[in-house]
């Protein structure tokens, strides 16, 4: 059987061997986070530079999204209105239609007496195409000789 006392000291060295194998690790993981973080500097200054213009662009987008929604606004208010003055002009076209159906009605017993005068008027002579005297012929000019008609 192995002595306690005589395994003792091997197991403090290996003890120590992985102590200092654990140090050493611990040493260049740390090593290892610090160049991690000094790579990250320039890259979290970039990204805030980012973030601030970002910023800058949504303020941006707020304006523009407000003259967006006065813009809507001012049209809803124009469609009523021009609804407002489409009712209107409908009122005046039914009202013309009425007025001219009534001029039509009013009409048509003139019309009747004029077509019928111009029927007695044919048959009496007049207003024919043949009562009219002929139009008499305008005299030719000598285009030969300037300033001298026939």
């Amino acid at each position: 059987m192995a002595n306690p006392l005589n395994d003792r000291p091997g197991r403090e060295r290996q003890r120590l061997r992985k102590l200092a194998q654990a140090a050493m690790n611990a040493d260049q993981t740390v090593d290892q986070v610090e160049g991690i973080l000094g790579d990250m500097g320039p890259v979290l200054e970039g990204l805030s530079t980012t973030v601030a213009s970002l910023d800058g662009s949504i303020d941006s987008l707020d304006v523009t999204l407000e003259r967006l929604n006065t813009s809507l606004d001012n049209v809803d208010s124009t469609v009523n209105r021009m609804a407002g003055v489409v009712t209107r002009l409908e009122r005046i076209v039914t009202q013309v239609e009425g007025l001219v159906a009534i001029a039509e009605t009013a009409l048509r017993p003139i019309s009747a007496v004029e077509s019928a005068a111009h029927g007695v008027a044919g048959l009496l002579g007049f207003g024919g195409k043949t009562s009219r005297p002929p139009r008499p012929a305008l005299p030719v000019r000598d285009q030969s000789t300037p300033g001298v008609g026939a």
